[in-house]
């Protein structure tokens, strides 16, 4: 019998829970480039809750990807902000379910009592501000990874 090894141990599914302003930095890492459109945003004002359905790119998995030289994969996934008090958006119309949006950060600040305002930042300027009671956020992969239609590890050039 042969020892495991790390690629034994295939990596499943991503379930990963935000609660404090760290946490909500590696979920930024995370969900950076993940791309989806209006219709996938959805505010459930009884619930207190945002919901975005997303299209992952897989930055957990991009070095291994590259280094082995198979394709860069992406992952539908779950993105749900709890606790919600307020929602603002700029520079994005919430009501088209056409517009295609790319997100590149989520920053949370802090306000007082554990009270904050997370910022949702989209490339071209869009952001959507939510006001919450504290830091709750959800992010689960909800299909199998699949193969990024680019092709291509999403880049940022400093201008």
């Amino acid at each position: 019998m042969n020892d495991a090894s790390f690629h034994d141990a295939d990596p499943g599914p991503l379930m990963l829970r935000a609660e404090g302003a760290e946490d909500v930095s590696v979920l930024s890492m995370l969900v950076q480039d993940a791309v989806l459109t209006g219709a996938d945003i959805t505010f459930d004002r009884t619930r207190r809750q945002l919901t975005m359905l997303i299209n992952r790119f897989r930055w957990e998995d991009a070095h291994d990807a590259e280094r082995e030289g198979r394709d860069f994969e992406r992952v539908r996934a779950l993105l749900v902000v709890s606790d919600i008090t307020g929602l603002r958006s700029d520079g994005i119309d919430r009501g088209n379910a056409d517009e295609v949006l790319s997100l590149l950060a989520l920053v949370w600040q802090p306000g007082a009592d554990g009270t904050g305002r997370l910022m949702l930042e989209f490339a071209g300027d869009g952001t959507i501000a939510v006001d919450a009671e504290c830091v709750s956020i959800d992010l689960r992969d909800v299909t199998r990874p699949y193969i990024a239609p680019s092709g291509h590890m999403p880049r940022h050039d400093d201008a």
